[in-house]
């Protein structure tokens, strides 16, 4: 047996499926110290080859998947040919799941696997294995690696990634016509066995449906399926492992499939003819009615452009299509008129706008139908000759002159008489008036056309018959210039003249306006009225003139100012003139002829006087008063007397002092007697606090009763201030030592209290500090003495 034979046999055994393991040499890692072998062999050449011989072996292993015995599942077999089988070698593994999916027996070498195993999760394991002196724990050979394979079995049924699927197809597509491709997959190994090869079936849909069983893809299986006839379809299609045989794992999907519109209907109308009407008062644009073909397809292959094409009244109708609701909308064209004609054919035509040329065969794609439409007898409003007028006046014409005539008429066969009215919102001034019965109207007030160019009228016309029925026409009137205005200066002229102005000197340019406006333009002549003798008019003939002196030399002392007439007149017929005054003031002017002053009075005041210092005499003045005004106001401070202390008046004073006091027992500094008893103090005494100028006889007042609250007291006192003569002009502070009529719950005050000073204690008056000493001293010493005795 040659090499070459030997390896094939090895190959195809290494291939063949076994139940628990499959022999194999492992890769290991490198031995550093290689042990001979004593097999030899003859080269090609002769030489002696030596073989590296293994420290140790062991087989290949593969595994089934989803093991379902009770006990561990066997594996292998790691062996060393350094055991001598007296357990003084140890097996260790390590890698992919040692130590908890798969486990050593440290011994014996065998490997086993401790639960299921799913190759889905996980389709070889990687491990290291090593064998160690048990004694020394010296490793006796190298780690070598090896791997576990896991081999298939048809456990996975095959999926399709949707459970759904939705697809849809052009109707009255040909046999074959591909819709959709599903395609399943399956978790098995597909490299061993049949367990991942998928066949496709169809369950249900047939006959319109098949499936490729191979690739997946849906077809078409009838020819001319129609979507006005159905739809929407179902399709379940199967997918089968090992190849659809039986025993086979199977999933299965389905598949919606819409047949979708194409244009192979053409639209029809539902009447052959069809009958509107419309009155004949109906403004052009109006809709009389509509018209529909149905299609009984959808979307744009129902699309339909409708059209007149025939009929005697193309001229007077129009048709629009709607897009939306798909209907023709017959439109008035021009003006109808039941008497010129009653009844109108037209021949309307519905076409498909997106044909398929596929389907030629199934035209044609459009219809016609006849639409009658009748022309209805309304009461028409009257109906002027013109859409409207303009009418042309000069503003110089009489009262009751006529400036034009509007006409109209009846249009029904009737004839019915016009009455003519003017729209007064549209002449609120009632310039103008209409004669009823013809339509002329004439001026009822003056015109001027510098107030008002234009007027714009609304004349109305109603039958007699029927006045609600009415109509109305603009008239726009232009009222045309009469030359009835006489020029005026163009803006109020100041002139003045200097003293020192010489002879032909120019001191004003006047112009003019016009408020008339004639055909060839404003054209003014200026002149004197009389000849004068100091200024004289040139007439520049550009509608200005120029000013001039006639001599030398003016005087504001013997004249300030002059009086020049000037005369403006036009040149249109009749000619209109008006005559305006310049005043003309004589100034002092410097040597460059800039005004100075015009006054006469000025020449009164003195030489060098300027107006700088006329600024300075007058802040002085000012600085002056105010200083004046400060030292009486501040006189008048130290004038005013303090308040005066009193005993006597103890209503209105302020009571200052800088002494510490008595305490309750100092009753020097004012009558408690009078706090407490209102009606001490009613009798009017004289303010001391000021002087009165006018002494008045003191006024009795009656007395607070027992009973009255402390509001009531100071109200009671504060209206007698007010109403009092003799109170100061200035304010004052009035201090009312009213304490009201007794408490229920009696004071609170140690004054007339019940109680003993022994039933106090005062001791505390020493902590507030050295003001309270005496209060402490006359208290405290009281209780003591008190003790003492």
């Amino acid at each position: 047996m040659t090499i070459q034979q030997v390896l094939l046999l090895l190959l195809l055994w290494m291939w063949l499926p076994h139940p628990c393991h499959t022999e194999m040499l492992f890769r290991r890692t490198p031995d550093l110290r290689p042990r001979s072998f004593g097999g030899r062999a003859l080269g090609n050449d002769g030489k002696t080859i030596h073989r590296q011989k293994r420290g140790w072996m062991w087989n290949q292993f593969f595994l089934l998947e989803e093991y379902t015995g009770s006990d561990y599942q066997y594996v292998g077999k790691l062996h060393s040919d350094q055991d001598k089988g007296d357990g003084s070698l140890k097996y260790i593994l390590s890698g992919d799941g040692a130590g908890t999916l798969f486990i050593i027996d440290e011994k014996t070498g065998d490997i086993h696997a401790t639960r299921r195993i799913d190759r889905e999760e996980k389709a070889f394991y990687t491990l290291r294995a090593q064998a160690i002196n048990r004694r020394t724990l010296r490793p006796v050979e190298p780690e070598s690696e090896f791997v576990i394979k896991i081999h298939d079995i048809n456990d996975n049924e095959p999926t399709f990634p949707e459970e759904v699927y939705t697809a849809s197809v052009p109707e009255m597509s040909v046999v074959g016509t591909s819709v959709v491709q599903v395609t399943a997959t399956d978790a098995d190994d597909p490299s061993y066995g049949n367990s991942a090869r998928i066949i496709y079936s169809i369950l249900q849909g047939q006959p319109y449906f098949s499936v490729e069983p191979e690739t997946g893809i849906i077809r078409t299986a009838l020819p001319n399926m129609n979507r006005e006839n159905r739809e929407q379809y179902q399709v379940v299609i199967q997918a089968k492992d090992m190849g659809g045989q039986m025993g086979g794992l199977s999933g299965t999907t389905t598949v919606n499939i819409t047949l979708t519109d194409v244009n192979d209907n053409p639209p029809r109308f539902p009447q052959s003819t069809i009958h509107l009407r419309i009155p004949e008062s109906s403004p052009v644009g109006t809709a009389i009615g509509s018209v529909k073909a149905t299609d009984a397809d959808t979307g744009k292959n129902a699309e339909v452009e409708y059209r007149i094409i025939d009929g005697d009244g193309t001229d007077m109708f129009d048709i629009v299509t709607q897009k939306d609701t798909q209907e023709g909308i017959i439109t008035v064209r021009k003006p109808l008129d039941y008497e010129t004609r009653r009844l109108y054919t037209l021949k309307v035509e519905a076409e498909n706008t997106h044909v398929d040329p596929r389907f030629y065969y199934l035209g044609p794609f459009k219809d016609t139908t006849i639409v009658k439409i009748s022309v209805e007898d309304v009461d028409e409003p009257p109906v002027f000759s013109r859409s409207s007028y303009l009418f042309e006046v000069h503003e110089d014409i009489e009262l009751g002159t006529i400036i034009g005539t509007v006409m109209a008429r009846d249009p029904d066969s009737a004839s019915s008489p016009i009455r003519f009215s003017l729209d007064r919102h549209t002449d609120l001034d009632r310039i103008f008036n209409i004669h009823s019965g013809n339509g002329s109207i004439y001026t009822s007030k003056p015109l001027d056309r510098e107030i008002s160019q234009w007027h714009n009228l609304s004349v109305i016309a109603a039958e007699i018959n029927n006045p609600k029925d009415t109509t109305r026409v603009p008239v726009y009137v232009r009222i045309l210039d009469v030359n009835d205005n006489a020029p005026q200066f163009a803006v109020f002229y100041d002139t003045f003249v200097c003293e020192n102005a010489r002879a032909g000197q120019l001191i004003q340019t006047i112009s003019a306006v016009d408020k008339d406006d004639p055909l060839g333009g404003q054209k003014f002549f200026f002149s004197l009225a009389a000849v004068n003798p100091n200024f004289t008019v040139q007439d520049n003939e550009d509608n200005t003139a120029r000013i001039l002196t006639r001599r030398n030399g003016f005087s504001r002392h013997e004249i300030s100012t002059y009086l020049l007439p000037v005369v403006i007149s036009d040149n249109d017929y009749p000619i209109q003139s008006s005559t305006g005054t310049l005043t003309i003031r004589v100034c002092a002017c410097d040597s460059r002829g800039n005004m100075q002053s015009c006054s006469a009075e000025a020449l009164l005041l003195p030489a060098g006087l300027s107006t700088g210092a006329l600024v300075a005499i007058l802040l002085c003045i000012i600085i002056l008063l105010v200083i004046v005004v400060l030292f009486a106001a501040l006189k008048r401070q130290r004038k005013k007397e303090p308040l005066i202390l009193s005993k006597e008046d103890i209503r209105d004073n302020i009571v200052s002092y800088n002494d510490e006091g008595g305490g309750e027992e100092d009753t020097q500094a004012f009558d408690i007697g009078t706090l407490r008893n209102p009606a001490a103090i009613e009798d009017k005494k004289l303010r001391r606090d000021i002087i009165p100028e006018t002494l008045f006889v003191p006024r009795r007042t009656p007395s607070a009763p027992d009973n009255t609250d402390v509001r009531d007291f100071i109200n009671q006192r504060l209206k007698e201030h007010d109403t009092d003569p003799s109170a100061p002009p200035y304010d004052s502070l009035a201090t009312y030592a009213y304490e009201g009529n007794d408490s229920i719950a009696e004071s609170l005050s140690s004054l007339e209290s019940g109680t003993t000073e022994g039933d106090q204690n005062y001791d505390y008056l020493r902590e507030w500090g050295p003001r309270f000493n005496k209060l402490a001293e006359m208290y405290g010493g009281g209780e003591s003495d008190k003790d003492t005795s």
